[in-house]
């Protein structure tokens, strides 16, 4: 019987990677081939260093530092193991095997300062199998273009728009076919937070609740793929559950789709692959997009407002997030 990844070019990323668990389930999880590559972001990475004494030791070395010269090294530590760990799924298929490292996310509309901080992180880490994570804005675009290039993988993430998917995938696209190296890339279309921010008004409208994020994601995955390029990658992301009443693979469940990655939580994967034999999901074709769409309009559902509020919201977050890191990590070295 043919795999997911056989059958459909389907692959399961792991979006966590800790110290202690990059030596313990992690390295179970591809052994038995239940994850092909992984992700993280500085909000995963602040909540490992804050929770693990496997930081410890590093950190007190580290001490002289500035805070963002420590992550750096703390992270990199991390990301090279991974990298290492993975590296005989990449060296078997160049899609996969992959560990991606977000540039910091205070310069994400600075285009040059990226692409540097980009180059540097990459030659840093040293191993094929490493994506750079480039947020969707209008430096984001130039950046992903230039990198990729270059020669580099870059994961393009914080897309919510299928506007936003189509200019990761041209930038990407551009800048692969003038590489000759042809790396790969990936377009993170982030899910759940569609559903979290939006059902209890698409309730109150009477229409269905948990879908806008599945819809809105297809419809992006479509237009990815009007590119043909086999070197991009649709990459389904926050699919974690929040409601109590899906079940916790839902997310993934339901977009198992031919040529693309999701990446999960690793409670998700351990429910998911738990839960037994998958087939692969019908895919919504893009009348069924446009037409649920078209509902959002007829209810008065400004879906431009949701996206705008969305990636607002992310950037925010993303960059929230590395203040507090960098925040920490001079509290626990002083």
């Amino acid at each position: 019987m043919m795999s997911l990844k056989e059958d459909i070019n389907f692959s399961l990323w792991c979006d966590f990677i800790e110290r202690e668990f990059l030596e313990k389930q992690f390295q179970s999880l591809i052994g038995d081939k239940k994850i092909q590559g992984a992700t993280i972001n500085q909000a995963i990475f602040e909540s490992s260093i804050s929770n693990s004494v496997a930081y410890r030791q590093q950190l007190d070395m580290l001490q002289a530092n500035g805070p963002k010269k420590i992550y750096e090294e703390l992270a990199l530590t991390d990301i090279k193991r991974a990298s290492e760990l993975l590296y005989p799924l990449h060296d078997e298929n160049v899609e996969d095997g992959f560990i991606s490292i977000e540039v910091d996310p205070l310069l994400c509309d600075d285009e040059a300062g990226t692409i540097e901080e980009a180059i540097r992180l990459y030659q840093t880490i040293g191993t094929d199998n490493v994506m750079i994570k480039v947020p969707a804005t209008q430096a984001g675009y130039g950046a992903m273009k230039a990198l990729t290039s270059q020669g580099i993988h870059v994961n393009a993430t914080l897309v919510f728009s299928p506007e936003q998917a189509i200019l990761c995938t041209r930038a990407l696209n551009e800048g692969i076919k003038i590489s000759d190296k042809k790396p790969q890339a990936v377009v993170s279309i982030f899910v759940s937070r569609f559903d979290r921010l939006c059902d209890e008004e698409l309730e109150s409208k009477g229409l269905p609740q948990s879908r806008l994020g599945i819809i809105n994601a297809v419809k992006c995955y479509h237009e990815i793929n009007k590119f043909n390029n086999k070197n991009i990658r649709t990459l389904f992301a926050s699919t974690g559950v929040k409601s109590n009443d899906l079940d916790s693979s839902y997310y993934v469940d339901e977009l198992l789709y031919p040529h693309s990655v999701n990446t999960a939580p690793l409670l998700t994967i351990e429910d998911w692959v738990s839960a037994g034999k998958k087939v692969p999901a019908t895919v919504i074709s893009e009348d069924e997009c446009d037409e649920f769409f078209a509902q959002l309009t007829v209810k008065n559902i400004n879906i431009e407002k949701v996206y705008e509020t969305l990636l607002t919201n992310g950037l925010d977050s993303f960059k929230n997030s590395f203040k507090d890191l960098l925040g920490k990590l001079i509290s626990k070295t002083h």
